[in-house]
């Protein structure tokens, strides 16, 4: 189905898809809120990674408000509804001393036991609706949710949760995501669809599949509309392109070098800073031209977070910004407090210090860190914490020497990582992003090895929230940064 017979308005702004818990529910449906009230189409979209970590943990905090236990509710398919609450609620929350009892991980998924296979694919499917649920109660706005192609293992279930809960845009970067449409396409028809997984170490690839109906679904699903991330014309023309991709790629977002979170590695040879940055050169410009001839709508983001960079990018022919930093730092963004009120300190001073590390994300991709004082990013921090592999959503599979599928990942204990075929030298440097995003929403694991710290992650230009106006204790709301966006 086209973007043009979904009818559906195309925005202007779309809010960024950060982090684990970032862009929660409450973000999202903050920000198409204040579109609808503004008269403006924008985009609230929620952050699809790590949604079931933060569904189970939500759940063991006693489920402030009832949001979870009421949109497990509405899910249709409720013995997975009732597992859940089963296994991870109970009249009384967990004490803040206490340990959280960890979701499954996605190596269940290459489980021989098909019970294992079946409680982690259908634990994902109702915590992705869960968040789009959340995001669209009470409001007829558009909400999107945003993956990353790396975690390839959970696109199934992700993909088929959102749907089911009426997700109108899916985004997706940080690999090629050239069989996400096709797979829309086939959920909306309620038929079985497949993902093919890299697997290191082996040329074959891995086939996951998903059947909707052996969940119990019985009602066609609309197809949203796809939204692919990309970084490179060459990338643009390829999943343009219908003869090389499963289904229908309906838009852009053009995403430059200065954005937040993961970025595109540089083009060309490799060279760094003397901070070991890597340095981004005219090979890695997008030519905005040449996306045009595509005839889709396409987005800027990057160092696009004021009016005049929304003018600017729509000059250039762009149907609108992705903007992500302002969003991150608004009251209903899922970033703790204490960490919002750190760095808005540290930024009105001018003290706040982004680096683009190399080594710190185990994707392999280039990641944007906040340098901010008793987080990871501080190395007696990283040196401090003792490695464990507890949640392992950026697990990476691999081909084992007896021909089997395991799963690796540089950030879990280094000697672990090497019994498994990996190269010491990926695991320096390495953070658990897994557990340290976990810890910025709020949700840090304690357990006999210590208390989880955080780790940060923010765009280049951190200084456009100084254009926000804030309220007497320095924070300001998802609605005042869009009424800013749009020079309201």
């Amino acid at each position: 189905m086209s973007l043009a017979e979904t009818k559906r308005e195309l925005p202007v702004v779309i809010q960024g898809g950060m982090g684990v818990g970032i862009s929660n529910w409450e973000l999202a449906r903050a920000v198409a809120i204040a579109g609808r009230d503004f008269d403006t189409p924008v985009l609230g979209v929620v952050s699809g990674t790590g949604v079931e970590v933060l569904l189970v943990r939500r759940l063991q905090d006693g489920d402030p408000g009832g949001h979870m236990r009421r949109a497990l509710a509405a899910f249709p398919a409720p013995e997975i509804t009732n597992y859940i609450l089963n296994k991870y609620f109970g009249d009384i929350s967990k004490p803040p001393s206490a340990r959280y009892r960890n979701a499954p991980k996605l190596a269940d998924l290459l489980s021989n036991n098909p019970l294992r296979v079946r409680e982690m694919n259908g634990l994902s499917i109702a915590a992705n609706f869960v968040e789009v649920w959340l995001a669209k109660e009470g409001h007829d706005r558009p909400i999107g949710i945003n993956h990353l192609e790396k975690i390839q293992l959970l696109h199934l279930p992700r993909l088929l949760g959102a749907m089911l809960a009426g997700v109108d845009f899916v985004l997706e970067g940080a690999g090629i995501p050239d069989q996400v449409p096709g797979v829309l396409d086939r959920f909306a028809n309620l038929e079985p669809a497949k993902y093919k997984v890299d697997v290191a170490g082996s040329r074959d690839k891995l086939e996951m599949n998903l059947d909707p109906t052996s969940f119990g679904f019985d009602r066609q699903l609309r197809r949203p509309t796809f939204l692919a991330i990309i970084a490179s014309n060459v990338l643009a023309k390829v999943l343009a392109d219908p003869r090389k991709v499963s289904g229908q790629v309906d838009g852009f977002v053009v995403e430059g070098p200065t954005a937040g979170g993961h970025n595109a590695p540089p083009r060309g040879k490799l060279n760094l800073t003397e901070l070991g940055e890597p340095i981004y050169g005219i090979k890695d410009l997008v030519d905005l031209d040449e996306i045009a001839k595509l005839k889709l709508p396409f987005w800027l983001a990057g160092s696009y977070g004021s009016p005049e960079q929304l003018a600017v990018a729509r000059a250039f022919g762009a149907t609108g910004i992705q903007v992500g930093t302002i969003f991150a730092l608004c009251k209903e963004s899922g970033m703790r407090d204490d960490l919002k009120r750190r760095v808005h300190q540290l930024v009105e001073e001018g003290n706040l210090k982004i680096q683009t590390s190399l080594l710190a994300s185990p994707t392999g991709f280039p990641i944007k860190v906040a340098l901010i004082g008793e987080t990871l990013s501080e190395q007696k921090v990283y040196d401090g914490r003792i490695r464990r592999c507890t949640i392992d959503h950026l697990v990476r599979p691999y081909q084992t020497p007896a021909g089997k599928i395991g799963v690796r990942c540089p950030a879990e204990p280094a000697n672990a990582f090497v019994q498994k075929g990996g190269n010491l030298r990926d695991t320096e440097g390495s953070m658990c992003i897994c557990n340290g995003l976990a810890a910025t929403a709020g949700y840090p694991q304690l357990d006999k090895l210590g208390l989880e710290p955080p780790v940060v992650t923010l765009g280049d230009d951190i200084g456009c929230i100084l254009g926000i106006p804030r309220r007497p204790d320095g924070s300001y709301s998802a609605e005042a940064a869009l009424r800013y966006l749009l020079g309201k």
